[in-house]
């Protein structure tokens, strides 16, 4: 996740600048990307969801997702031009998109409820700063190229490489220790059956108010969280900000995320969850607006030194809050539909994005 919000949108704005493509298209394009995976995982996630609750499932969905990620993220550094590299990106984010579904479904496998924010804060932390690994390793690469004798764009195609090498090595033992306890005993014909199953939840899913209002509201706050996150690389760049500086300040947000999730996993021992999520929308909502008047290099690590306090807190309580509120033996087509929103909040803030710098012309605009 790291890489697609650093250096994958500079290695797409080298290949753009190389097609003759302004900044404005630049960002738009991007964002067009961006919004197109969100909508073919928000079509794939439930109904892939849904037959992964089915006894012995979850696990090998999961690996052809991750599988699809680790061979796109290969195949990024082949592309010569702007257009193919942008198709096999869709291809390569979908892949890790649709992982993320199975792996947050996981979590009522691997704890119980009174634990779950814990573990889901937990989780993302060492998500944090375990991609500041490669991330370091890729960074001094691109950054060191010329003292070793190779172009920048053979960097970039050696970091994308590794990334991939990083992500399939440290997937690993999860596939070997994790055994799917909650699921749906397979029937005939299971992948009918899934979207019959589906489809009886989507029709009954206003008589669960708690979860139904939920969804509803995750919607409505993660849209920010998502944009951002997609589009900041991207939106820094087309402002002309130095891209060194972006990166150095986006891996500041990991290691400031590293303990803040914890201190918020911490908190939700003595606070409930319904009661910390809103002090992370109201932070984001600031964080929007400083953006807006975004100007200089310093106010960018400014604010990437505060979404990196509340970036994990946020994700993980939401994951976790959402949990313990759903039938564990549906958890993958719960999530499924948890990932719905959460996307589809996503291809709105980065079409609204795209769209706005078209329309007006301008990059700042796009962000009101």
């Amino acid at each position: 996740m790291l890489l697609v919000a650093t250096l994958i949108p500079i290695f797409f704005n080298a290949l753009a600048e190389e097609g003759g493509l302004s900044s404005v298209e630049y960002l738009a394009y991007w964002g067009y990307a961006a919004s197109a995976v969100t909508v073919i995982t928000a079509v794939l996630s439930p109904i892939l969801g849904t037959l992964a609750d089915t006894r012995n499932y979850k696990k090998p969905i999961f690996t052809f997702c991750v599988a699809v990620g680790v061979i796109g993220c290969c195949a990024m550094g082949m592309a010569s031009t702007w257009l193919p590299f942008l198709l096999i990106f869709i291809f390569a984010k979908v892949g890790f998109s649709g992982s993320l579904v199975f792996y947050d479904s996981m979590l009522s496998d691997v704890t119980v409820p009174d634990r779950m924010d814990e573990v889901s804060s937990k989780g993302y932390a060492w998500g944090y700063i375990g991609s500041c690994v490669p991330f370091v390793v890729c960074l001094a690469l691109v950054l060191g190229a010329g003292s070793i004798g190779i172009s920048q764009m053979t960097a970039l195609n050696l970091a994308l490489f590794i990334t991939a090498v990083w992500w399939l090595v440290t997937t690993l033992p999860l596939l070997r220790q994790y055994k799917q306890v909650h699921f749906v005993e397979v029937q005939e014909h299971a992948i009918r059956q899934s979207f019959a199953r589906i489809g009886h939840t989507l029709r009954h899913l206003k008589e669960d108010r708690q979860v139904f209002w939920f969804l509803l509201a995750f919607f409505c706050y993660i849209d920010g969280v998502y944009t951002i996150i997609d589009m900041a690389t991207a939106y820094g760049t087309a402002l002309g900000l130095d891209t060194t500086g972006l990166l150095l300040a986006l891996l500041v947000t990991q290691i400031v995320a590293f303990p803040s999730a914890l201190v918020f996993g911490r908190l939700s021992g003595q606070y409930p969850s319904g009661t910390l999520i809103p002090v992370c929308i109201a932070a984001y909502a600031g964080i929007a607006l400083f953006a807006f008047f975004l100007k200089h290099q310093w106010q960018f690590w400014v604010l990437a030194v505060v979404v990196g306090m509340f970036q994990g807190g946020i994700q993980a309580l939401s994951r976790s809050h959402f949990a313990k509120i759903i039938p564990p033996e549906k958890s993958g087509e719960y999530f499924g539909l948890f990932d719905i929103c959460g996307k589809g909040a996503s291809f709105l803030g980065t079409m609204i994005v795209s769209v706005g710098s078209q329309l007006t012309g301008r990059d700042r605009k796009s962000v009101v």
